[in-house]
């Protein structure tokens, strides 16, 4: 019995990755084989193509293992999918910053969206197999997330600043950089010599924030459900539709305002969860409607507020592997060269 079950699960993860490689390879080589400016409404109709897909997945989860494990899903989805919409203000920020055509952004929003998935696939099973050596680690995740919540809440993360990130800084020793586009290349030859284009550094600078962002939201789903595969599908679903919610709401993430302090009290319920779960297990649909509840305020009471974000003063990041800036640091803080 206990084969048939694993052979049934191995098969879930072999037919859902190859979903997802068919869904990419679909994106690149069909829908954005040519660089192209994405419109409002292939945005919208790509977004709403994702959304449904995500749903529908959980719908099917409900038919073959209960309401249990879909509102698992669900939960560990809509948090994913609530983190997400933080990461668009960031993007418009890095986008700005290294004056990215609108044709090219795409591109690397696709790749980023590959290294992402990458990233939360090891982040995954690594915390999976240390929740399942060590039971304490669930209180440690509790902990990180409230702490987390209250930088938010208090506005004392750091901020974006390319020149400063340590990553980029690295990456610029490392590998010659142009300070010129080609297209949609990550890298061209310049005089007979390899070179990275600005699209590589855009590509370093937007996996650096999925990777901070990672490291908030694994823990976060962890406190809805330990089953590896619904945390990897719950998140895989939420990220392969960023990049068309990035188009839809760039122009509009500034009106976002209270998005961060919605994310806080999102990230504080579930690290309370986490702390509480040998006195008291909050139930899946409790979560579900917590977190639901919570974000539909925040960005509803953002969009009748009236008031915009200062981009340079409002859009704090939590930053726990100090790898976006570094304000103290200023020993070869120059840039790649553009």
């Amino acid at each position: 019995m206990d084969f048939i079950l694993a052979r049934l699960d191995l098969q879930a993860w072999l037919a859902f990755n190859a979903f997802i490689i068919a869904m990419l390879a679909l994106d690149l080589f069909v829908l954005h084989r040519n660089a192209h400016e994405v419109s409002l409404r292939e945005a919208a109709i790509t977004s709403l193509g994702w959304i449904l897909l995500g749903l529908s997945f959980g719908g099917v989860l409900w038919w073959f293992q209960g309401p249990t494990t879909a509102g698992e899903y669900f939960a560990g989805y809509l948090i994913e999918k609530s983190l997400s919409v933080d990461n668009i203000f960031i993007f418009v920020l890095i986008f700005s910053f290294f004056a990215v055509p609108p044709a090219y952004q795409h591109r690397v929003l696709f790749w980023g969206v590959v290294g992402a998935l990458v990233m939360r696939g090891a982040f995954i099973f690594a915390g999976a197999a240390l929740l399942e050596r060590f039971d304490w680690i669930l209180y440690l995740f509790g902990a990180f997330l409230l702490f987390t919540a209250f930088k938010m809440l208090r506005h004392s993360e750091m901020t974006l600043d390319p020149k400063q990130n340590r990553v980029l800084r690295l990456v610029g020793r490392l590998v010659p950089m142009s300070d010129q586009y080609d297209g949609q290349k990550l890298f061209s030859r310049r005089s007979g010599k390899l070179m990275a284009t600005p699209l590589f550094a855009v590509l370093v600078m937007v996996e650096t924030t999925h990777l901070v962002f990672a490291v908030d939201s694994i823990p976060a789903i962890f406190a809805v459900t330990r089953d590896p595969f619904i945390v990897y599908t719950s998140n895989a679903f939420a990220i392969l539709g960023l990049r068309a919610l990035y188009f839809l709401l760039a122009g509009v993430a500034d009106r976002f305002v209270y998005l961060k302090t919605g994310l806080a009290v999102i990230l504080a319920f579930v690290g309370t969860k986490m702390l509480i779960v040998d006195f008291y297990h909050v139930p899946v649909w409790a979560s579900l409607s917590v977190i639901g509840t919570v974000l539909a305020v925040a960005l509803g009471a953002s969009l009748f507020s009236g008031r915009h974000l200062d981009p340079a003063h409002d859009a704090p990041l939590p930053d726990p592997l100090g790898l976006l800036s570094n304000g103290s640091d200023h020993e070869d803080s120059a840039p790649p060269e553009r």
